[in-house]
């Protein structure tokens, strides 16, 4: 008898490989943006094209902040207007793009681009690969998107996980082990590299008035616990330490945390920048970087902080931990304590010995294991063995 073979579309044979990068985008984006936007670059030169389809509100202006990313970092961006959960458009849209281009890897980036993913592939014949960068914006929605992301994963042939607590999340969901693999976000260590000392960089965004700049970068909403943050810079200045605290990003808990600062009576404290293209020089002006989340998976901009060799105090959540050894490279806290986050600004307020050791040990730890290059590198052998497998 003769014996069947499995064969591999001529598409996927040829090089280089076009990956379809999936999400979909409110406003300007966060933190996945920096990875998807910037992979095209990277991946060239191992033989993939790869394009970033992003699904958003039609004269959404968010969107074209995101615009001005793609460009600086050479990617082409595709935008796929999306009406909202009903907006079934969406589908001859992205089915359109995958036959025009002739689409190899599908790589979706949350819960709607997981399950367009797995239909469309019953159009037109395509590797499934996701990444998880974790579910942290709660919504009355939110147990719909668990849900579908848990009949959707298990059917992808790789789970790329951001840190090991949503891997093993994603094995709870029934994923195979050996298709879901720990992949951790990096950082570019050229392009986030420090040129400048904090005093310059204070004098650069204008708050040259504070002794002790706190900073943290993020959208301005509830799981990022800028108001524990806020009650924390509150206490230090009771203690007589001029501290500020400088926040970059934008979001619907703007004016709420005007209010709180008037309240605690450090509105005069509070320099709210809004939102910034190039956050490097505004981590330049930190004496010190705050995670003050309560939810995350692993936040870029705690890789970005350490990078530029900004001392980093975050909470004790997600993958976190795994990057900041305790004392060693950066200081934990417990979630929503403030008291452990007075404690732990205050003891760097106090000691500049400290502040520059966790600087430079913050930045080899980012040289040594989250160097973007290298994960890139990962990523293509990941596409390799996917597109080789049957």
């Amino acid at each position: 008898m003769k014996r069947a073979t499995l064969r591999t579309p001529r598409h996927f044979l040829q090089r280089p490989a076009v990956v379809l990068e999936v999400r979909v985008v409110r406003g300007s984006g966060g933190g996945p943006d920096k990875t998807i936007l910037n992979s095209p670059r990277f991946l060239h030169a191992a033989g993939y094209e790869t394009l970033c389809a992003y699904m958003h509100p039609p004269g959404d202006p968010g969107f074209e902040q995101l615009r001005l990313k793609a460009r600086r970092w050479n990617a082409p961006l595709l935008s796929i207007p999306d009406h909202g959960p009903l907006d079934l458009g969406v589908i001859p849209r992205l089915l359109n793009v995958c036959r025009r281009h002739k689409v190899a890897i599908w790589h979706g980036h949350d819960y709607k681009s997981n399950l367009l993913g797995l239909l469309l592939t019953r159009f037109w014949p395509m590797k499934l690969l996701t990444t998880v960068h974790g579910w942290v914006h709660h919504t009355a929605r939110t147990p719909l998107y668990y849900a579908i992301d848990r009949f959707c994963l298990p059917r992808y042939q790789r789970v790329l996980a951001v840190s090991e607590d949503l891997r093993q999340r994603c094995l709870e969901c029934r994923v195979p082990p050996g298709r879901c693999i720990l992949l951790e976000n990096a950082i570019d260590t050229e392009e986030f590299r420090r040129r400048r000392d904090s005093n310059s960089g204070r004098n650069e965004v204008g708050l040259s008035r504070f002794s002790f700049l706190i900073g943290a970068v993020g959208r301005l909403s509830p799981e990022k616990g800028f108001d524990v943050l806020l009650r924390a810079l509150a206490d230090l200045r009771q203690r007589d330490v001029n501290a500020g605290l400088l926040l970059v990003g934008e979001g619907e808990q703007r004016r709420s945390l005007e209010d709180l600062a008037g309240q605690l009576g450090c509105r005069d404290a509070l320099h709210l920048a809004g939102f910034q293209e190039d956050v490097r020089p505004f981590f330049e002006a930190m004496d010190v970087f705050a995670l003050s989340s309560l939810r995350e998976g692993l936040p870029n901009v705690v890789l970005e902080a350490m990078a530029l060799e900004v001392p980093v105090v975050a909470t004790r959540i997600a993958g976190v931990p795994g990057v900041i050894d305790d004392g060693r490279n950066g200081l934990l806290v417990n979630p929503g304590s403030v008291e452990e986050l007075t404690a732990a600004l205050a003891r760097l307020a106090d000691d500049e010995g400290l502040r520059q050791r966790l600087s430079s040990e913050g930045r080899r730890t980012i040289e040594e294991r989250y160097s973007f290059a290298r994960r890139m590198q990962r990523v293509a052998a990941i596409y390799d063995d996917l597109l080789r497998g049957p």
